[in-house]
């Protein structure tokens, strides 16, 4: 046999001793090898996409500013504004009226779409760096909210802090009531809606807008406002008191067949303006009772005289004015009440059944102008209406506040108090109002 040939011999006998060994290797082996493979051939592949991306941000204009757009009018609900707030709690949130800055690092940025604006003319006002291929209206201008991705050259505005505040509270207040209702009413969402839950319900078909009245809390000068939009009004100050309320020509959801109740809350903004509940209480008492009325004196004051008050004079029984606010309470607490319940202090759970007809706003009586007009600003409404803030009933009396409140609880003993918190307890409960003393539990 030659050389040549007993070398060959040699190699072909050298790799079948190789094949035999790589034969008896464990199978995790095997596995550990194509692993390192794949390893390698990924982190290749990463190194070359990093250093495509590298170059074409360096081509990229330096210095270019974002700009993030609400929804908002595209979807009517504010739920798609904001993002959840994290960790954050809603509680938290509400109580300090959202007073982190814009950057704190522990609120959330609403996720909202995100435009990139021209840099090439430094000079020139955020209008008109907008591109021409991106027409913004003046109005949606209005509403253009910046986030943390706004880069130094465009600061973030007092007006845009106020807007971004703004959701952030309105998605804090909507998650708390989605909280307390899956809690207290669950399933209540799967119910019908009936005609008489939404009787307090007004309906503006031309900027589609639904709003619950809640008397005592800024409801005379809504429905102005609502006679302004829908064109039977051109300013809500040439519209008198009685006017707004018996002569608004306004429609009542209720009014509507089935087919136009469903449609409209599902697809109209639905709207409900709050109000402390003590502080609302005693606002009513001292309007209807306190002040000459034709209808509370003789219809409620004469029933509650002659059960809640002892050796009551002829006058008193027979006019009913002079109703006392501890006699007022007893009334009210009273489950065999001689006079039926009225709106004017009806616990608004009850009202406007929040947890059955979902308010995409919930707006307080305690901000009320700085949030209605948000709101409005919102809905596209003209840019000359804002929401009034005048008084015209008992427009002498002082404005009921949470010191005059205190004062008309503090005729009441701890027991009578804690009966009125329990009363209105789901109220404080959804709209996080603090209990208004320290030994109610």
């Amino acid at each position: 046999m030659s050389p040549v040939e007993w070398r060959r011999l040699g190699a072909a006998c050298g790799w079948r001793r190789l094949l035999a060994v790589a034969m008896k290797l464990p199978c995790s082996l095997y596995c550990s090898l194509w692993f390192l493979l794949l390893l390698g051939a990924g982190s290749l592949l990463l190194l070359v996409h990093l250093q495509d991306l590298t170059e074409m941000v360096q081509q990229q204009t330096p210095g270019a500013n974002f700009v993030v757009a609400p929804r908002w009018p595209i979807q009517k609900d504010f739920n798609t504004e904001s993002t959840a707030l994290g960790n954050v709690d809603s509680r938290q949130i509400e109580d300090t009226r959202l007073e982190n800055s814009p950057s704190d690092p522990n609120v959330h940025r609403p996720s909202l779409a995100v435009q990139q604006m021209s840099n090439s003319s430094p000079s020139k006002p955020k209008d008109e760096a907008v591109s021409p291929k991106q027409p913004v209206t003046k109005r949606h201008r209005k509403l253009l909210l910046k986030s943390n991705f706004v880069t130094s050259s465009a600061p973030f505005g007092e007006e845009d802090q106020q807007q971004q505040r703004l959701a952030l509270m309105q998605e804090s207040r909507r998650r708390l009531l989605r909280e307390v209702c899956a809690k207290y009413q669950p399933g209540v969402t799967e119910q019908l809606v009936s005609h008489r839950q939404v009787s307090r319900v007004y309906v503006e078909d031309r900027y589609r807008l639904l709003y619950c009245e809640v008397p005592k809390a800024g409801c005379s000068n809504w429905k102005r406002v609502l006679m302004v939009l829908g064109g039977s009004a051109t300013s809500t100050r040439d519209i008198p008191h009685d006017a707004a309320h018996y002569a608004n020509h306004l429609r009542r959801l209720e009014s509507y067949d089935r087919a136009g109740i469903t449609e409209r809350l599902h697809s109209y903004t639905k709207v409900l303006f709050v109000r402390e509940p003590f502080e609302r209480l005693v606002s009513a008492f001292r309007d209807k009772f306190e002040s000459p009325n034709s209808y509370y004196h003789p219809v409620f004051g004469r029933q509650i005289i002659s059960r809640y008050r002892a050796n009551a004079t002829s006058t008193a029984l027979q006019t009913g004015a002079g109703v006392t606010f501890r006699e007022f309470v007893q009334y009210l607490l009273d489950v065999r009440r001689p006079v039926g319940m009225d709106i004017h202090w009806e616990p608004v759970t009850q009202l406007c059944n929040p947890c059955l007809l979902k308010y995409n706003f919930i707006g307080k009586f305690e901000s009320l102008a700085e949030e209605a007009n948000f709101l409005l600003q919102r809905i596209g409404a003209p840019s000359n209406l804002t929401f009034p803030d005048f008084k015209d009933r008992n427009p002498l009396a002082e404005r009921t506040s949470s010191k005059i409140t205190q004062s008309y609880f503090a005729q009441l003993n701890s027991t009578e108090r804690q009966k009125a918190y329990d009363f209105y307890y789901m109220d404080y409960l959804m709209f996080n109002y603090p209990k208004p003393f320290k030994d109610l539990y």
